[in-house]
């Protein structure tokens, strides 16, 4: 079976909540999945304040914690910006599914 690499974009604390519980099930179902949890906007801030066991799949977008001035206190993995990593991912054949 060939290895599935899914990008789970979560824009919105909701869906935050959304990807990480997507992010779980998969790994369980599929412990060979590569998958990353892209967050921007409304979802930085809550990935700030809420850590999961899904934090070191996460990236946050970088011009959202800085259009928002939010310091990455926690250390998490940032991109420069979503929309591009997004873009790339998927240009190298990464699923792409809005959480």
């Amino acid at each position: 079976m060939t290895a599935l690499h899914v990008l789970l974009h979560a824009p919105s604390a909701e869906a935050l909540t959304r990807a990480r519980r997507n992010a779980a099930n998969l790994r369980n179902a599929r412990p060979d999945a590569e998958v990353l949890i892209i967050a921007n906007a409304g979802a930085v801030a809550a990935a700030l304040a809420i850590p999961d066991a899904t934090d070191p799949l996460l990236r946050l977008c970088r011009n959202s914690l800085s259009a928002q001035g939010l310091d990455n206190t926690r250390e998490l993995v940032e991109i420069e910006a979503a929309v591009v990593t997004l873009a790339e991912l998927q240009a190298k054949g990464w699923a792409y599914i809005r959480a």
